[in-house]
């Protein structure tokens, strides 16, 4: 049995999600998906210009993994490039940001995705480990989840 894939932990989530050639001899113009992880590691590599140590810590990915993902973007944006085709930003295994959770029965402590912390903050996740419905953040900020992290990029703990 295989592995599940890793989430991606990427910053930006673009505005634009197509580019077209200007200039197209045809109605239906070929297409390359790239997925928000391969944009991701090509704005921390290639715009901010880090080292792909630093890259794949903020993306919390191996380097070889990194190096995959940029590799993967790169080929994808050249072909596009070169033939004309369009660029299209979708999909992927990523996540806004991965936060940690605590179990107020048992005291396990397991690492979630921002995606899934809604289920957590309406009272409808339970511990994996017992079952309890008694998880909060697992930060210190007394049993609410923290702005800082997990709401970072929206939803309201109040």
């Amino acid at each position: 049995m295989a592995r599940p894939t890793k989430w991606r932990k990427i910053e930006n989530i673009p505005t634009i999600p197509y580019f077209v050639p200007s200039e197209t001899e045809s109605a239906e113009v070929p297409e390359n998906i790239l997925k928000l992880e391969e944009l991701e590691a090509v704005r921390l590599k290639d715009l901010e210009g880090l080292e792909q140590g630093e890259c794949a810590e903020r993306m919390e990915v191996s380097r070889p993994t990194f190096q995959r993902i940029l590799l993967s973007a790169r080929e994808k944006i050249a072909d596009s490039l070169i033939n004309g085709k369009t660029i299209h930003v979708e999909g992927g295994n990523f996540t806004r940001n991965i936060c940690p959770v605590k179990c107020r029965s048992c005291g396990k402590e397991w690492m979630e995705s921002f995606e899934s912390l809604a289920p957590i903050r309406n009272g409808e996740y339970a511990c994996p480990s017992c079952g309890s419905k008694e998880v909060s953040c697992g930060k210190s900020c007394k049993g609410k989840f923290c702005r800082r992290n997990c709401c970072r990029f929206g939803g309201n703990n109040e």
